[in-house]
């Protein structure tokens, strides 16, 4: 999206389109499978994102190991019932360690969730069965228990950054259970 290296963007995107598909076939694939995410539009783009609201919750590093710990506190802008952003336009300005996902980003960035669809599309896979541009519904991936409703406990803003170590969960990172 942000063209930052087209000459990758585009072998990318070759190497896509040249996986034993027809031109007939290539027209019939959906967007994410066609285009890299330097190629979208930023309408395919900001519909790529399912709603999960994973990436809006409280991460912390490990100052030792560098790891990235997932909590159950949501970002203050974040609504855990609808699990998107309150003041999406102006959320860098209210949030300054707000992360602003452009492709680069995406490619470089170790923690956003497994299930994220930017990072499946850069590494070049496909959407589950559960996104909503799959579904065709806006609410599948609260359905499919990929979304934070009813688990964020409290907002950042409600809590003394202190006591953000006790709660760190695993959820976050982990592929939603088969559901029979």
């Amino acid at each position: 999206m942000d063209g930052s290296n087209p000459g990758l963007a585009s072998s990318e995107a070759a190497s896509r389109r040249t996986h034993g598909l027809t031109t007939k076939d290539e027209q019939a694939q959906p967007f994410w499978l066609k285009k890299t995410l330097d190629e979208m539009s930023v309408g395919e783009w900001e519909s790529l994102c399912d709603g999960c609201g994973r990436c809006c919750l409280v991460k912390l590093e490990d100052e030792d190991t560098g790891e990235i710990h997932f909590t159950d506190i949501g970002c203050k802008l974040l609504d855990g019932k609808t699990c998107r952003c309150t003041d999406y336009p102006r959320r860098h300005r209210r949030v300054p360690d707000c992360v602003r996902l452009t492709a680069d980003v995406v490619r470089n960035l170790s923690w956003l969730p497994v299930t994220c669809a930017y990072r499946l599309v850069a590494k070049g896979q496909d959407l589950p069965d559960w996104h909503p541009l799959v579904s065709g519904s806006p609410d599948s991936g609260h359905e499919a228990g990929v979304s934070v409703r009813g688990r964020v406990k409290v907002s950042e803003s409600d809590l003394a950054p202190e006591h953000w170590p006790d709660r760190i969960v695993k959820w976050p990172n982990r592929k939603p259970r088969a559901r029979v």
